[in-house]
């Protein structure tokens, strides 16, 4: 770096108030749901929604104590919890993973392991196709061996498997 300081991609107290932000917004559909579903003592028991009611009420107010308190500390503020160079790192790994994980459904599986096997090597571990290509198909052959043949679970297939009748 050089002697120059990286600058701050978010702060702890920024991070802490969404987190907690987020976990509120669960507890609370947790709470509605439950509440829909019957969170009272029956003539037989309790409802489906009773124990549920209560967690997620727990749920609501820990993260409203969290949020409270990131709120009301401002030095929280000043601390960096991550920097820019730090999360282009995560991010890297973050936006082909959830690509990858969207697009099982339209490719199969097999093929979107075998595209993303490959583009980690190609992209982060920068080796050459003549690795990349053995490597990549040859570890979603072995998921198809290992899941569809010896185990007996199938996986999302795609076009590819329908064209080869593996569906």
């Amino acid at each position: 770096m050089e002697g120059k300081t990286d600058r701050s991609a978010a702060s702890i107290r920024a991070v802490e108030i969404g987190v907690a932000a987020v976990i509120l917004l669960f507890g609370l559909v947790v709470v509605v749901d439950s509440y829909r579903l019957g969170a009272r003592w029956g003539d037989d028991g309790p409802q489906p929604g009773y124990f549920p009611f209560y967690i997620g009420m727990l749920i609501c107010i820990s993260s409203a104590a969290i949020l409270v308190r990131a709120w009301r500390n401002s030095s929280l503020a000043a601390e960096s919890f991550v920097s820019r160079e730090e999360l282009k790192k995560i991010l890297t790994v973050l936006v082909p993973t959830v690509v990858y994980v969207s697009v099982i459904a339209y490719l199969g599986f097999y093929v979107a392991s075998t595209l993303y096997i490959a583009y980690f090597m190609w992209q982060l571990g920068k080796y050459s196709w003549i690795k990349i290509v053995p490597v990549s198909v040859g570890v979603s052959v072995a998921f198809f061996l290992i899941f569809e043949t010896w185990f007996s679970v199938p996986l999302p297939k795609g076009p590819l498997e329908a064209a080869l009748g593996l569906n």
